[in-house]
């Protein structure tokens, strides 16, 4: 078991950079699965669910070279639908092996449900209606198997949800399904344009990415490719939400500043946060836009017309991402104001905010989706233990912004979406041990 033990109170100045999204790397390294050429992936993130997706791969059969945060990797030799159960079970991610080995062979087998974060239940059935549009069905005898009989096809197909890993199986399905598919109400997250764009490398066009409709014409076969992962967005929110509550100017280096706009309104709009991009065109790419949270913040909640209390809350993008509310939430009782907290999606993702009250957090929880925040609130040190990736990093926030010492335990849970969080921190100024039973 790790812990990490944060005094608060210390001013963070200097620069901070994101690895690559979690979320867009999980799928770009299952989509390997779709062809036999070699596949590279450039600034993939070093954290805990990108080493188990990379083992289950690895088991599968797939070849594997890694050179720090680049790894190519070659399927050519993949011979089985049926992913180690045990490690399938660690990570949500795994979800996305679905539609690429239904693209590979007509069938997908696994004996376990995937794992991730306990926030509530997490639906697949649109999953299920994606893949279902293409011609597969689903067998349930103990076991969880997908079977395309007559091949994949091509079809019509309006998810009933725009769900994210739904799109990316129902994208890598149809990348290897005969005919062209159309997917109506897709997820459009900065993750999935990035898998859109890495199968257009592979040979597959794709209409439409970065909307939510996407028309992905079917091939018989796919080649290698090297593709890169963008910038973390929810790790730059993360960010954000800590350059606003401590002390000190925090830069973060490599930002996008598409994937910015709704940040834009509810940290600067609604909460106060003072920020502002630099722009530096002769920098490499990936270091030319940097996102400056400015020191010493008078965080002010902005009430809605006529003074009546705001709300912040979750949509499908290019609203305000869900993964950013535990953030947006911690960063809000540090803001003089009154403001809601609604998160739509998940029915236990708030539950965290008791470990917050008892760090003197002013928060009323109305509900599994709602909490009332009355601001500002000096925090205090506690002994917590984080509960899922996103509210483990909105406690080291609260930490680092408390007077005293909090010890977080179950750090486990932060390692697995965020790389390195504790040397990244103390290169800035934060003081965070990490500490190993």
């Amino acid at each position: 078991m790790t812990k990490f033990v944060i005094e608060g109170g210390h001013p963070l100045t200097g620069s901070i950079r994101p690895v690559g999204n979690k979320n867009a790397a999980l799928p770009m390294l299952a989509a390997c699965l779709l062809s036999d050429e070699p596949v590279t992936l450039h600034n993939l993130p070093l954290i805990g669910d990108v080493r188990t997706m990379l083992r289950i791969l690895e088991e599968m059969g797939v070849e594997i070279s890694q050179r720090g945060a680049s790894v190519t990797l070659c399927a050519r030799k993949v011979n089985t639908s049926a992913p180690d159960a045990r490690l399938f079970s660690q990570i949500r991610g795994s979800l996305t092996l679905m539609g690429p080995l239904l693209g590979r062979s007509n069938r997908f087998l696994v004996d376990t449900a995937a794992g991730g974060d306990d926030i509530g239940r997490r639906r697949i059935d649109t999953h299920l209606q994606v893949l279902g549009g293409l011609g597969v069905s689903l067998h349930h005898n103990g076991k969880f198997e997908l079977v395309a009989d007559g091949g994949l096809v091509g079809g019509d197909i309006l998810l009933d949800e725009a769900s994210v890993t739904a799109t990316e199986n129902g994208i890598m399905a149809a990348a290897l399904a005969h005919g062209t598919t159309i997917l109506r109400n897709a997820a459009s997250e900065p993750h999935v344009q990035d898998l859109c764009r890495m199968l257009t490398r592979m040979g597959c066009p794709i209409e439409g990415i970065g909307s939510n409709t996407l028309v992905i014409h079917g091939q018989k076969r796919l080649h290698g490719c090297e593709a890169h992962v963008s910038p973390d967005y929810v790790e730059i929110g993360s960010y954000i939400g800590l350059g606003a509550i401590t002390p000190g100017e925090l830069r973060i280096v490599g930002v996008v500043p598409e994937h910015l706009r709704m940040m834009q309104m509810v940290f600067v709009d609604r909460l106060g946060v003072r920020m502002h991009l630099e722009d530096t065109p002769d920098a490499p790419p990936d270091e030319r836009y940097t996102l400056v949270i400015e020191a010493e913040q008078e965080l002010r909640v902005r009430a809605d017309f006529g003074g009546a209390v705001p709300k912040i809350d979750d949509a499908p993008w290019p609203a305000f991402p869900p993964d950013l509310m535990s953030i947006a939430l911690v960063t809000a009782t540090q803001a003089l104001g009154t403001v809601i907290v609604h998160e739509k999606m998940y029915e236990s993702r708030l539950f965290f905010v008791d470990k917050l009250i008892a760090m003197g957090a002013q928060i009323i929880l109305c509900d599994p989706h709602r909490v009332v925040i009355v601001g500002p609130s000096q925090l205090v040190g506690h002994h917590v233990t984080s509960p899922d990736i996103r509210a483990g990093m909105a406690l080291v926030l609260a930490a680092l912004a408390a007077r005293g010492v909090t010890t977080i335990d179950n750090v486990e849970q932060i390692d697995r979406g965020y790389e390195a969080i504790d040397a990244k921190l103390r290169a800035v100024g934060a003081q965070i041990e990490r500490v190993t039973a």
